[in-house]
């Protein structure tokens, strides 16, 4: 099938990606749309991993305030230079999480971060729940699991489905908008404030 320039531009329009690689992923996906975002999608992530190493020294302090002005929260994200950090696509990241942060509480940015006091906790209680429930001892190590993902996707930043679109998570959007801006971005840290809290 022939690339036209049409289908080029709405590529590009849809991902963001630049001319040679739309016309690239649209030539691999035998001119298929949907396709071709997939492969973009693949490449850029792929991209991302390979960028996870590198030093981070710039970015933005953004602060996000609820429209009732009861809740708000100031963000760190790092990048690896002063042009992606003004670019608009990394500011509407950094709002986007600092909106997060306010909706959804977390307590911690990766799930690393997690003190292991409070994560062999946590595994005691499910563990005891369980057994109060007279789950077979089998499979209470599966329902450990279990319940610590579920732990870590309300408490962990990372983790966290996004409040815009619940089916990704912070961690996902993040590796996104690494692969759109070819630079490493880590969330660096964040607080919460709560009136009267």
């Amino acid at each position: 099938m022939a690339i036209t320039t049409d289908m080029i531009k709405e590529l590009r329009e849809r991902t963001g990606a630049g001319i040679l690689e739309s016309k690239k992923a649209l030539e691999e996906s035998g001119g298929n749309i949907e396709k071709a975002i997939d492969y973009l999608r693949e490449r850029g992530l792929a991209k991302a991993a390979k960028k996870a190493g590198r030093e981070v020294s710039q970015g933005v302090i953004t602060s996000y305030i609820h429209s009732n002005y009861q809740y708000g929260s100031l963000v760190e994200i790092n990048c690896e230079t002063d042009f992606v950090a003004r670019t608009p696509q990394f500011q509407e990241l950094a709002r986007d999480v600092a909106m997060q942060v306010v909706a959804s509480n977390p307590r911690w940015v990766r799930r690393e971060d997690v003190p292991e006091e409070e994560v062999q906790r946590e595994r005691e209680v499910l563990a005891e729940r369980a057994r109060q429930e007279r789950k077979p001892e089998t499979i209470i190590p599966r329902i450990v699991e279990g319940g610590l993902n579920k732990f870590y996707a309300e408490t962990v930043l990372y983790e966290q489905p996004y409040i815009k679109e619940p089916s990704k998570a912070i961690g996902q959007l993040v590796q996104e908008a690494i692969a759109q801006l070819g630079e490493n971005i880590v969330i660096r840290r964040f607080t919460r404030y709560e009136l009267g809290g």
